[in-house]
């Protein structure tokens, strides 16, 4: 077990060493230093962050978890995030990206305030809603990512999870906070190129050791319904659910805050094309990963927890420092959403929630960014403090209704709002509305958590549209909207 430690090691001190590399762009006067990593994303970087934040820890531990369960409902789901994502970089990025400078917008929920500001009352409350609502279903999904990260970690180095999960959280407070979106980011682009090398070896590894054929045959032995499943579970309770990951990941990819953030902080000579190409070859590599499912379901391997299934895989197939190797890159995976979810809600906290209360009060550039990383170091020890307190089952609800809820909400008044805008009535309704209906929608019916969000997306749309028709002549679009365009 040494050796695990001194890959633990060396891979966490890296990402250390970049948080402070980072410090110089965060610790800048202007606020989007920190939040934005100074609108300096190129390619590399952009493309970088965003596969491994749209895969992370899912793609290696949930994923391979879902399809030895489910079978190849998992497989096919799982190939549209990537394409998913791409879309969103190369048909919505640049438009929000543009919009957002002109505005001076620096996360997703000030987005909607400026694109909605018919008076100062209004746009505390947009901003408000937005920042509030952020941080009460991204604490759940870090609730989620730091029992992840305490299970994975505590197994690999043979300790309490308990520590692991403690000692993992201390780890991605100290860079983000030192380093903020930056950081986030290029770490990220480390990361992603050590998960891309783990589904490399993953993949060599499976198939050739047998065949997809063999695979599909011991399969059908097993259950046959692992390779032609009655229903979509557990995206949804019909055969062809698996089919609308596609529109629910590219609406996730486009507008829940830890992943569109990421569009405001591109270079200004970034080329959504250029992301697109780098992101490919990526996305393609960590799509493969979930076979690790459907092989070790196939060996006849029984597990009592499916989301084992990685971990068994590591311990019976791979040499154990090759085993170890990939495990930190199951880490950086996890850390990647986490470190994420934690810079959104500090962000949430300490812009949004701080300019809806105190909009008249202003501070210096650098007090600003002294209070990101408070909110960074708060939120970041309440999600270790709620792990521990938490049942998991609730936690793993909570996690999807955490994103599903985020879509539903910001659909109308940030994505819709991008190329028809509506006024300030109409994104309170669509926000209040599609947060209801998605919520609704989870707890109380069996629809799934890809089909029960695009539900409530429609919803919301709905509303964001037609309230604000009704209301243009009492409530027009601000003028700061009419500026922008």
């Amino acid at each position: 077990m040494s050796y695990n430690w001194f890959i633990l090691a060396l891979g966490m001190l890296l990402l250390i060493y970049l948080g402070f590399r980072a410090k110089k762009i965060a610790s800048s006067e202007d606020e989007a230093g920190f939040l934005l990593g100074g609108r300096s994303f190129g390619p590399l970087v952009a493309a970088g962050t965003l596969m491994a934040t749209g895969f992370s820890g899912w793609g290696f531990v949930g994923s391979p978890g879902a399809a030895y369960e489910y079978g190849f409902t998992e497989i096919l789901a799982n190939f549209f995030f990537a394409p998913a994502i791409l879309i969103a970089i190369l048909f919505f990025s640049n438009h929000m990206r543009k919009r957002a400078m002109g505005l001076g917008s620096l996360t997703l929920p000030e987005y909607i305030a400026h694109q909605h500001n018919f008076s100062p009352g209004w746009s505390r409350t947009l901003q408000g809603l937005g920042g509030i609502v952020t941080v009460l279903m991204m604490i759940t999904l870090m609730i989620g990512q730091v029992r992840a990260l305490g299970s994975i970690t505590g197994q690999w180095l043979g300790i309490p999870e308990e520590y692991a999960a403690i000692m993992m959280v201390a780890i991605i407070i100290i860079y983000t906070a030192t380093g903020g979106l930056a950081a986030v980011a290029w770490t990220d682009l480390i990361m992603v190129f050590g998960m891309s090398f783990a589904a490399i070896i993953v993949v060599t590894q499976i198939f050739g050791d047998t065949s997809l054929a063999n695979i599909v045959s011991q399969l059908k032995a097993i259950d046959p319904e692992l390779v032609n499943p009655p229903s979509g579970t557990p995206y949804g309770n019909f055969k062809a659910a698996a089919f609308l990951t596609l529109p629910w990941a590219f609406l996730w990819a486009a507008v829940v805050p830890y992943m569109g953030v990421r569009f405001l902080a591109f270079k200004e000579t970034t080329k959504e094309r250029d992301v697109a190409l780098i992101g490919l070859p990526l996305g393609i590599l960590l799509s493969l990963v979930p076979f690790v499912g459907v092989y070790v379901r196939s060996q006849g391997i029984m597990l009592d927890h499916p989301d084992d299934a990685m971990a068994v895989y590591l311990a019976n197939y791979l040499p154990p420092l090759l085993a170890g190797i990939i495990s930190l890159f199951i880490v950086f995976a996890m850390s990647s959403t986490a470190n994420s979810v934690l810079h959104t809600m500090g962000s949430a906290a300490s812009n949004d929630i701080r300019k809806s209360m105190f909009f008249k009060r202003d501070v210096k550039g650098g007090t600003k960014v002294t209070i990101h990383r408070i909110g960074i170091i708060i939120f970041g020890l309440l999600a270790f403090i709620f792990y521990i307190t938490s049942p998991p089952f609730f936690i793993n609800f909570l996690a999807y209704l955490g994103t599903g809820t985020l879509q539903a909400m910001l659909i109308g008044p940030v994505f819709v709002a991008t190329f028809w805008r509506g006024n300030a009535a109409g994104a309170l309704a669509s926000m209040v509305g599609g947060f209801l209906s998605c919520t609704l929608l989870l707890f109380l019916t069996d629809l799934g958590w890809v089909v029960a969000p695009l539900v409530a997306d429609v919803i919301a749309v709905f509303l964001y549209v037609v309230v604000s028709l009704l209301t243009f002549k009492v409530m027009p679009r601000s003028e700061m909207e009419r500026v922008a365009s």
